[in-house]
């Protein structure tokens, strides 16, 4: 059996109904199930959804759950939890492949022929980019973006639940499981990057060269789409499996869109129709605007700076395993009493206050004495050798 699922938070519900409904439609024997990172949402019934399943992100059976995602934003643990979930969902004895699909992504056309591909290969992936651009913008904007972000679209993976494409999901959520950050200059970028790597450790792995699948902004200068009279859309001749609208909430997508197929009148309708589906399904609600681990137990948000220094500090973690929660000891009353205490003291760097109120606490400062200390001495080091010799001075403090 085919499982298929995709990884939300609630305000993506919206999407997950239009990728769920596309992909029945062709696909009313295939099985999917909704991962969420989130609570439901009020009046959730799952009889009038298009999901078979619900599962959420609690459920995966990762260690200490609550600190690890603690140290993740929103699109890092729903990235993040991807890997757990398809090694889970590997293990029932009915599933003998299994295929992610993106939130945004709309099907319009049968994917019977990657379900078959799979006979022959046990990974299936699909590049950014298929053909190379020739003018210095659509290098920048597509090949480099390629080359920072992955040379694999994540939006969409496939893989048998058997060989090597059950070793590929070991592999991968392991790294996932320590290591899915959007940290780019380290290197990362969630869970795309570490799939560079797959075609070298996998040798049963098929890139996917259909320029049906996968259709998108940063290819979509080289897929010209086209339409019959019956509604069936193609790409360069060929039927459109799947479109992945991203960037479509922030206004990016558009913009992209704009520059890159002002010409191709049919991608816009394939936009404006994506948007009305959004509305039809609840796009914009009120119900599905918050995200349960945006917040700590008593509703307050919680600081990305925090996030950062929780993650950066092993003895925290250790010491509150549960950052959320407000009894005592609690992460947030550490976080709101203590750091105010170091904000002050560094008041004075006008500047650079945050850069160095953060360096300061991941690498150890615990009392207000302490840091005054190492503030008034920064101080005189700011006076003598200006701000960057305060830098590389902060850079090798012990």
């Amino acid at each position: 059996m085919m499982l298929v699922y995709t990884s939300i938070t609630k305000n993506y519900l919206p999407k997950a109904r239009v990728l769920a409904i596309s992909i029945k439609k062709f696909h009313p024997d295939w099985y999917f199930v909704l991962l969420l990172s989130d609570s439901l949402p009020e009046d959730f019934n799952l009889d009038n959804e298009p999901f078979d399943e619900i599962l959420l992100a609690n459920e995966l059976n990762i260690p200490n759950f609550k600190s690890w995602a603690f140290c993740h934003s929103i699109v890092e643990l729903c990235t993040a939890v991807k890997g757990p979930a398809a090694c889970l969902l590997a293990k029932r004895k009915n599933v003998t492949k299994i295929m992610y699909l993106d939130p945004d992504i709309k099907v319009f056309n049968s994917l019977a022929c990657l379900d078959k591909k799979l006979d022959t290969y046990d990974i299936l992936l699909t590049p950014h980019l298929l053909d190379p651009e020739t003018d210095d913008l659509s290098i920048k904007d597509n090949e480099i973006c390629a080359l920072k972000h992955g040379t694999y679209n994540l939006g969409f993976f496939a893989v048998k639940t058997s060989g090597q494409g059950l070793q590929f999901l070991n592999w991968w959520s392991e790294r996932l499981i320590k290591f899915c950050y959007a940290n780019i200059p380290e290197g990362l970028f969630t869970d795309q990057r570490w799939c560079d790597l797959a075609p070298a450790f996998f040798s049963n792995l098929g890139i996917v060269r259909d320029r049906g699948c996968n259709v998108a902004t940063w290819n979509i200068a080289h897929r010209h789409l086209s339409k019959d009279d019956n509604g069936v859309f193609y790409v360069n001749g060929d039927p459109l499996r799947f479109y992945h609208f991203t960037s479509y909430d922030n206004g990016d997508g558009m913009i992209m869109l704009k520059r890159y197929a002002s010409n191709q009148s049919i991608v816009h309708e394939l936009w404006d129709t994506y948007g009305k589906d959004l509305l039809a399904n609840g796009q914009g609600e009120a119900k599905y605007r918050s995200w349960y681990y945006e917040q700590f137990e008593n509703g307050e948000s919680i600081p990305s700076d925090a996030r950062r220094v929780y993650k950066a500090r092993p003895d925290l973690q250790k010491h509150l395993p549960n950052p959320y929660s407000l009894v005592e000891p609690s992460f947030m009353n550490w976080w709101n009493v203590e750091i105010a205490q170091n904000k002050l003291i560094i008041s004075n760097f006008v500047s650079i206050k945050k850069r160095t109120l953060i360096s300061l606490l991941i690498q150890g400062i615990r009392s207000p004495r302490q840091g005054f200390r190492l503030a008034k001495s920064a101080l005189v080091v700011l006076r003598l050798e200006g701000f960057f010799g305060l830098i590389r001075r902060l850079r090798h403090y012990k």
